[in-house]
């Protein structure tokens, strides 16, 4: 059974930092793309930031130099290290795995809250 189980949100004030965690289960997490997307109230889904197929990393531009993401192959956890929080970042914040390789496959995680606030 397929599974990516988000953590780490939380509510922070301007400037803080968090470090979302996604632990997956019932797939070869290695050959997997993975990435974080994010959804504010009132809007769609929107990319943050994502390993490509070569295992280069890429950013949206509205997070860049501020969120980092990793992986830990070994231990089927994807993380996103976010640091200078403002509260434009208030989102609930998604894992996705996407397989793009044939039978290609696109998993999403249930999501964690995600609040900047003073």
């Amino acid at each position: 059974q397929v599974q990516l189980v988000e953590s780490g949100g939380g509510l922070v004030q301007p400037g803080g930092s968090l470090r979302l965690s996604c632990v997956v289960s019932g797939f070869t997490f290695s050959i997997y793309v993975m990435g974080w997307y994010r959804q504010a109230p009132g809007k769609q889904r929107e990319w943050v930031a994502s390993f490509t197929s070569r295992g280069n990393t890429n950013y949206s531009d509205s997070v860049k130099g501020r969120f980092t993401i990793s992986r830990d192959n070994a231990k089927n956890t994807l993380f996103l290290q976010m640091n200078s929080l403002k509260p434009e970042d208030t989102a609930v914040y998604y894992c996705n795995a996407r397989k793009l390789s044939y039978p290609t496959a696109d998993y999403w995680g249930q999501g964690t809250q995600v609040t900047v606030s003073s």
